[in-house]
């Protein structure tokens, strides 16, 4: 039996301050529930998408990984993938589970990723920032402090964990958030 979210292992320690354990705290909640959407399931049920949409729950997790490593480089280098000169093929890519890949190792993917973003909030300058880069979604010369970051990535996980709690429910009606 997995732990819930609220025994899960969060590896907070109490020298942090506040701030930083809200968001390791936080973070460790909506991972729990995210992953809880792909406990038990194969490669190929990871690979249906049983809406209208063409999300498979593989994807997904693949997805946020790979986005959230974007923005750890973000973070720690200034520099991401994904503005005006992105390979958008290979973004579409990413919300598939290829057949040449499984379920198992984007999960590892996802906890590798995770691992590193929560060192980073425990060590780096949270009002550190850089200007991102240049796309139609950002404001030219705009700024994001590692801070603005790590609440953009709590929220795009929530987000992602609502999708994937759909699909879900949609391949054999497990509901993991109520």
């Amino acid at each position: 039996m997995s732990a819930t979210p609220e025994t899960a292992d969060t590896g907070v320690t109490t020298d942090l301050d506040p701030e930083r354990v809200a968001y390791l705290e936080a973070l460790a909640q909506q991972r729990w529930f995210f992953l809880h959407t792909v406990e038990g399931l194969t490669d190929d049920q990871a690979r249906l998408t049983p809406t209208a949409s063409e999300l498979c729950l593989g994807g997904l997790v693949k997805h946020v990984a790979l986005t959230e490593r974007g923005w750890t480089d973000f973070v720690e280098h200034g520099s991401m993938a994904g503005g005006e000169d992105a390979d958008h093929e290979a973004r579409e890519r990413e919300f598939r589970l290829a057949d040449d890949e499984t379920l198992e190792e984007v999960v590892a993917l996802f906890h590798e990723v995770a691992a590193h973003t929560d060192e980073l909030i425990r060590t780096v300058d949270l009002s550190a920032s850089h200007e991102l880069p240049p796309a139609p979604w950002f404001t030219p010369g705009e700024r994001r402090s590692a801070r603005r970051v790590f609440a953009h990535l709590l929220c795009e996980l929530a987000h992602h964990t609502g999708h994937a709690d759909i699909l879900r429910e949609s391949i054999d009606g497990q509901r993991s958030m109520g």
